[in-house]
C-alpha cells in the first residue's frame, strides 16, 4: 500500500510541472554536447527569471549547436518549443 502511495505521489509531482529537465527530446544539439555541458545548460536554463535573458541565451545556444552540427555534417531540427515562454510577462488585459 505504501508503495502505491509513493508512486502516485511522484506522479503528482510530474503533473505539477516539476523542474524542467534537459534531454535529447527537448534540447537542440543534445548529441553534440558533453555531459558537463548538458548539466551546465540545464542549470543555466533553470536560472533565468526574465524572458529576454533566457531567450538571448537560448538563441546563442542554438547558434552554437548549429555550428557544431554543420562541422559534423549533421542536420538539427528546425522547430522547437520556446522553453523561455513561461517567463514572458502576461499580456495586458482589455477592459
Amino acid at each position: 500500500m505504501a508503495i502505491i502511495l509513493m508512486v502516485s505521489g511522484c506522479g503528482g509531482l510530474a503533473q505539477a510541472g516539476g523542474p524542467w529537465r534537459a534531454n535529447e527530446g527537448n534540447t537542440r544539439g543534445w548529441m553534440l554536447m558533453t555531459p558537463k555541458e548538458r548539466i551546465e545548460h540545464q542549470a543555466k536554463m533553470r536560472s533565468f527569471d526574465n524572458y529576454e535573458d533566457c531567450h538571448a541565451y537560448q538563441q546563442a545556444h542554438h547558434r552554437l549547436m548549429q555550428e557544431r552540427a554543420e562541422q559534423a555534417g549533421l542536420a538539427l531540427p528546425e522547430n522547437g518549443r520556446d522553453i523561455c515562454a513561461h517567463l514572458r510577462p502576461p499580456a495586458a488585459t482589455r477592459e
